[in-house]
C-alpha cells in the first residue's frame, strides 16, 4: 500500500471511531496545537495495532516516508500512530536510525511525542552505548529545548545502570533555563534516580543552589512521599 493511500486509511478508521466531544477537550488540553478525531489513548493504540496487523509495516524507508507522512497531518492520532510503527521497528535498525529519532523529536514537538520517543532513543543508546555521548553532547549544544529535554530523561528506567554524572551534569548545563519542560525534566530524571540513590539526589541539590525551585520540588516529591526526608 502507497504511504498516501496507507495514512488515507489510518484516518479514516480513526474518524469512525472517534469522538468529536473529547477531540473538542483534547485540543483545548493541548493548547489547540493539534487537531484530534476524539480517540482514547488505550483506544488508538489498540487501533493502530489492529491496522498495523492488517496491512503490515514497510520496508524501512517506505516507512520513513509514511511515518513523515503522519507527521505532515493536522491530526495529532496519526503522529501516535507514527510512532507506534517506529516501535515496532526501531529494535532492528542499525546506528544511524538515531537520525531519524531526532527527526521525530524535533518535528510536531510537544511533550506527549517527545517523551514517547525517549524511550526509544534510550533503546537505541542500550544497543549502541558508543552513540549516546557524542549524539547527547550535540543535542545539548543544539539549543533546541526538546532535544535537551531528551538528554535529561533519556535514563529513567537505568535505574542502578544510571550515569549519574552525565545526568548532573546535563542537568547543570540547563540550570538557568526558564523553561518549564526542561525544569520539569531535569527534576523529574532525579526523582526517577533517587529511588536508586537517595543521598546522592539529596547530597546533589544541597550542593547546586543555583537548580530551579521546581527541579527541587519535582526531585524531592517520591523521597518526601515515602517520609525518607
Amino acid at each position: 500500500m502507497k504511504p498516501h493511500d496507507y495514512l488515507a486509511h489510518v484516518k479514516s478508521v480513526f474518524q469512525q471511531n472517534g469522538d468529536s466531544e473529547r477531540a473538542q477537550n483534547q485540543m483545548r488540553y493541548m493548547r489547540n496545537q493539534f487537531e484530534y478525531f476524539g480517540l482514547k489513548n488505550g483506544e488508538m493504540r489498540a487501533l493502530a495495532r489492529q491496522i498495523i496487523a492488517e496491512k503490515g509495516i514497510p520496508e524501512t524507508e517506505e516507512m520513513k516516508s509514511l511515518v513523515r507522512l503522519c507527521f505532515q497531518s493536522e491530526y495529532r492520532e496519526c503522529h501516535y500512530f507514527a510512532i507506534e510503527m517506529v516501535e515496532k521497528v526501531h529494535k532492528k535498525q542499525p546506528e544511524d536510525f538515531i537520525h531519524f529519532l531526532e527527526e521525530l523529536i524535533t518535528t510536531k514537538s510537544w511533550w506527549d511525542t517527545v517523551d514517547w520517543i525517549v524511550k526509544l532513543v534510550a533503546a537505541h543508546f542500550k544497543k549502541y552505548p558508543h552513540l549516546t555521548l557524542p549524539v547527547t553532547e550535540r543535542w545539548m549544544a543544539s539549543g533546541n529545548i526538546w532535544l535537551q529535554r531528551v538528554c535529561l530523561i533519556f535514563q529513567l528506567g537505568a535505574k542502578d545502570k544510571t550515569d549519574f554524572e552525565l545526568m548532573k551534569k546535563y542537568i547543570l548545563q540547563m540550570a538557568g533555563s526558564k523553561e518549564f519542560f526542561i525544569q520539569k525534566g531535569a527534576g523529574w530524571a532525579l526523582r526517577q534516580y533517587s529511588k536508586t540513590n537517595p543521598q546522592g539526589v539529596v547530597n546533589f541539590i544541597e550542593n547546586h543552589p543555583q537548580l530551579a525551585s521546581l527541579t527541587k520540588r519535582e526531585a524531592l516529591k517520591w523521597l518526601k512521599n515515602q517520609g525518607k526526608i
